[in-house]
């Protein structure tokens, strides 16, 4: 991602939550989350909108992966840092993941080889707790204790944000009337759906479709690898 802009012309932008975590690389400029960040850096799991601001030379690349893809890699607790980002060190694993060529993928098909698939991705194909526990042939007991473990959250929380990154997704990329929206995001109905949209993403869902996918904003790309 490339601001575009000169070093002087900062760009702010609000980011809303999507469930993933994303491993970061900024080779030029400068970015600033409540402090000013390091070059390579990793966001956690959001659970609220956050402003961003760019300078105007910033560039960056970026990969995306689901918390049990994170930790695959062997990525710190995403609870340790949900809300906020961990700088990442040079000499790390996952540095290695983000190179200045952009080459990310022959990486992270070799990081991910030969890696079981988790017990809990099923959950980005469910719409409920129950239809989980039937995906994954798991007790729910057990992936309360999975989810507590990768996500720092239960089940029923994780599939909000996802159900939230979905209907973003869809409004900023469907024309369809907001409630017909709304019904297939799996919101009781259209003020349902407003309220989450407030409350996780501080803004209506026809504000959201007014304004273009910016960086780090949930899109319909999935996330990089599986994990």
């Amino acid at each position: 991602m490339d601001v575009g802009g000169k070093p002087d012309a900062w760009v702010e932008h609000q980011a809303v939550p999507d469930g993933c975590i994303e491993l970061i690389r900024r080779h030029a400029g400068r970015s600033i989350w409540r402090n000013e960040q390091p070059p390579l850096f990793v966001t956690g799991l959001a659970l609220r909108p956050a402003t961003l601001r760019f300078s105007g030379d910033a560039r960056f690349t970026g990969i995306r992966l689901w918390p049990w893809g994170w930790h695959a890699l062997g990525g710190d607790r995403c609870a340790d840092f949900a809300d906020g980002w961990r700088a990442v060190a040079e000499d790390s694993p996952l540095a290695a993941l983000l190179t200045d060529n952009g080459a990310q993928l022959p990486g992270l098909i070799a990081a991910f080889s030969g890696r079981p698939q988790s017990p809990i991705d099923a959950i980005r194909h469910v719409d409920s707790v129950a239809a989980l526990v039937r995906a994954s042939g798991l007790p729910p007991r057990q992936l309360q204790r999975i989810f507590a473990r990768e996500t720092g959250m239960p089940p029923r929380s994780y599939l909000r944000l996802l159900r939230f990154r979905e209907a973003v997704a869809g409004v900023q990329g469907d024309a369809s009337g907001l409630a017909d929206m709304a019904a297939a995001s799996g919101y009781a109905d259209q003020a349902h759906m407003t309220r989450e949209f407030r409350a996780l993403g501080g803004l209506s869902p026809g504000t959201a479709r007014r304004r273009a996918a910016g960086p780090f904003v949930p899109a319909r790309d999935e996330p990089t690898m599986d994990g």
